[in-house]
């Protein structure tokens, strides 16, 4: 709900990509220079344009990439992360994923919970609370994959339960 000063935190909807399709696209840019018009991007990648944007807009949540006029520019982070080992890469992202609004606030949202973990519905209900007008079940997949990926939080698919490890 906004306050009276609009000091409503906006929850950007995210992109429905694979973390490995935008490391692969970080890769192919730096192969290119670290500069490439989109639709020269597209056609040489064989992707759909809006496939593509997709990837793009994914890279661009991370702070990898940024897009001026109709060209796709690699970020000094994304920089960073093209010469980084794996788990390198997985901290360069869990730190990024850290300052996402929708991520910081389902950390806080796990933390308040009884041994720091939540059921998928739980977590539905609150994507559907920050986003509500956005696919859930899509936000959720995106979430859990970019999540575990940089080993941020865990989510076992049999008990379908949603946790921050131990460790974190």
């Amino acid at each position: 709900m906004d306050s009276p000063g609009g000091s409503r935190t906006e929850y950007a909807a995210l992109p429905q990509i694979g973390i490995s399709e935008i490391l692969g696209l970080i890769e192919f840019l730096k192969s290119k220079g670290g500069r490439e018009d989109i639709y020269k991007l597209a056609a040489e990648l064989k992707m759909e344009f809006g496939d593509m944007l997709t990837v793009i807009r994914g890279a661009e949540f991370l702070g990898l990439v940024h897009t001026p006029g109709g060209d796709v520019v690699v970020e000094p982070l994304g920089e960073k992360l093209t010469r980084s080992r794996i788990n390198g890469r997985k901290v360069l992202i869990k730190a990024q994923l850290e300052k996402i609004p929708v991520f910081k606030t389902l950390m806080a949202f796990l933390d308040e919970k009884d041994e720091r973990q939540a059921t998928r519905e739980q977590l539905l209900d609150k994507l559907a609370e920050l986003i509500p007008n956005e696919n859930n079940e899509q936000t959720f997949t995106t979430l859990v994959n970019w999540g575990r990926y940089a080993e941020l939080f865990g989510y076992n698919d049999d008990s379908e339960m949603f946790y921050i490890d131990s460790g974190s």
